[in-house]
């Protein structure tokens, strides 16, 4: 799966974030989380454009979650972090990219197709809930 260290991030400042009392600020998750802040903070924007988690200012100000665990996908979080939707191999599902150029003829492209289709569904269907209070849930 093409995905990169920012969706790795966006996860775990997640969990730090639902488990805190207060809002967390970029530098603090940076600290603890060992990542450098001003990568972190281009995350933190993106998660909260897309309103995964909310920004309050001022001097106890920070991330909170914006929604319950339950209404935040894994999918809606890779396309936060990353920009794009995940894809498992350089074509994706939508035949606009071929590494060869050969979408039309490409014998395995079925299948590929398919198996995106799947781990697109899977992610859209995976939440932070059933990641972080009860893996048991992922199916």
């Amino acid at each position: 799966m093409l995905l990169t260290r920012a969706s790795e991030y966006a996860l775990l400042s997640l969990d730090k974030i639902r488990q805190a009392d207060r809002p967390l600020g970029a530098e603090h998750l940076a600290r603890e989380l060992c990542i450098p802040k001003s990568f972190l903070a281009k995350i933190l924007q993106s998660l909260a454009k897309e309103k995964i988690i909310v920004s309050h200012r001022g001097a106890h100000g920070g991330f909170a979650l914006e929604r319950d665990l339950e209404g935040i996908s894994v999918y809606d979080i890779i396309l936060a972090a990353e920009g794009k939707a995940a894809t498992v191999f350089d074509c994706t599902q939508y035949g606009d990219t071929c590494p060869n150029g050969i979408i039309g003829d490409c014998a395995i492209s079925p299948f590929l197709t398919r198996f995106q289709m799947r781990i697109d569904l899977f992610l859209r269907e995976l939440t932070l809930d059933q990641i972080f209070t009860d893996p048991r849930k992922i199916a």
